[in-house]
């Protein structure tokens, strides 16, 4: 499948959990360019919301990746019920990884009825922003990228979140089980806001380089 899609001129990207060597190198001998593996919180905070696997085991996943020369995607949830310095403590974490992810999604929860958190407090979405303009402030150069939870953004709040420092947003419909603004609606921001994509293959160029200089979402002055 990946070499399929790397055939189409797309970017390739992964979620496929953990991973051992063998697995991570085939991933890699078969073009794939970013491998997805979230944090998901803070260490302190992760038994908390996570039973089926330890933070060790996330980190070990993100260090075979590394080892076979992939990029990783790797971020977080916000708004599950963790304190603010428990979302410090996840951008610390990622932060201080032997290099930082060229990726980093920062999800909002998506409250699920039925779900064990539906229900929790909904983050104020000004938090939102600073956990955003924070992400920027330690990862200078990593694409920080606005993910679950937009649908439920204002048009103010996500102009304010591209001010503190994202610079990418996942763009579509649907997001694995939950909605995602529609492309329309996305069009519609981009233009009231004066911003324009970059395209994928100077993305994959620039990631590292210097993104204040080159965002994956440009000013169009």
């Amino acid at each position: 499948m990946v070499r399929e899609i790397n055939a189409l001129g797309l970017e390739t990207c992964a979620t496929l959990g953990m991973l051992t060597e063998p697995q991570a190198q085939a991933l890699k001998d078969a073009g794939l360019a970013y491998y997805n593996h979230n944090l998901d919180t803070a260490p302190e905070f992760y038994d908390t919301v996570i039973r089926t696997r330890e933070y060790q085991d996330r980190l070990d996943t993100l260090e075979k990746v590394r080892k076979v020369g992939m990029k990783t995607c790797c971020g977080g949830i916000v708004g599950m019920g963790e304190t603010r310095e428990q979302r410090a403590g996840m951008l610390q974490v990622l932060a201080n990884l032997p290099q930082h992810p060229e990726s980093v999604p920062i999800n909002q929860l998506v409250q699920v009825e039925g779900t064990p958190l539906h229900g929790t407090p909904k983050l104020d979405p000004l938090e939102f922003v600073r956990t955003i303009a924070a992400a920027r402030l330690t990862m200078p150069k990593s694409m920080v990228r606005l993910s679950a939870g937009r649908e439920d953004m204002s048009d103010e709040v996500q102009a304010l979140c591209f001010l503190a420092g994202a610079n990418s947003i996942f763009y579509g419909e649907k997001l694995l089980t939950t909605c995602n603004p529609a492309a329309e609606r996305d069009q519609a921001l981009f233009a009231r806001l004066g911003l324009r994509p970059m395209p994928h293959v100077a993305e994959s160029e620039h990631v590292h380089v210097d993104v204040t200089a080159v965002n994956s979402i440009e000013n169009a002055a």
